[in-house]
């Protein structure tokens, strides 16, 4: 006996996900206040500016790489024509953030996760043949780097205090 899963209860549990892992903890995986966008909001530009170690990137290039790679993938789940990505180009160009760009940065983040929350929330999204993959990927991917952002802070903040005492 099978028994199929309808896509409503499959679109709502990965929106859950999908939420809990940008702004506000739901408790399917997540400790309170360690959503993306709380986290962020925890950090100066001076600790999105500061590398772990010399071959690590910065906090700044781990949310400019989230924003792209929603970019690219939403792109991917309407069928636009995406072209030639280059996933290294924020990696090699993203580091020291001033307080403006820095906040600039969240804004665009949030305004993209927004715009691919209404994508996500279309019924028309799941009648493509990527949308399942592609979300599913933008969640995981997106949890991946909450994690090594969580995983710096722990660096930067001990060592900023260090300094401070």
């Amino acid at each position: 006996m099978s028994k199929q899963i309808s896509l409503e209860a499959f679109t709502a549990e990965l929106l859950d996900l999908y939420m809990e892992t940008f702004e506000q903890v739901q408790g399917m995986y997540l400790d309170r206040g360690t959503s993306l966008f709380e986290t962020l909001a925890t950090i100066s530009s001076e600790e999105a500016s500061r590398s772990v170690s010399a071959t690590c990137a910065t906090i700044a290039a781990q949310v400019e790489h989230i924003r792209f790679y929603l970019d690219v993938l939403e792109g991917h789940i309407l069928h636009k024509e995406v072209g030639k990505v280059d996933w290294g180009e924020v990696w090699r160009t993203i580091s020291i953030v001033s307080s403006d760009e820095w906040e600039a940065s969240k804004n665009r983040l949030k305004e993209t996760y927004l715009r691919v929350l209404r994508v996500m929330q279309s019924p028309d999204t799941w009648e493509n043949d990527n949308a399942i993959s592609d979300s599913m990927s933008i969640v995981v991917h997106s949890a991946y780097h909450l994690g090594e952002i969580r995983q710096a802070l722990c660096t930067i903040k001990t060592n900023r205090e260090d300094v401070k005492n």
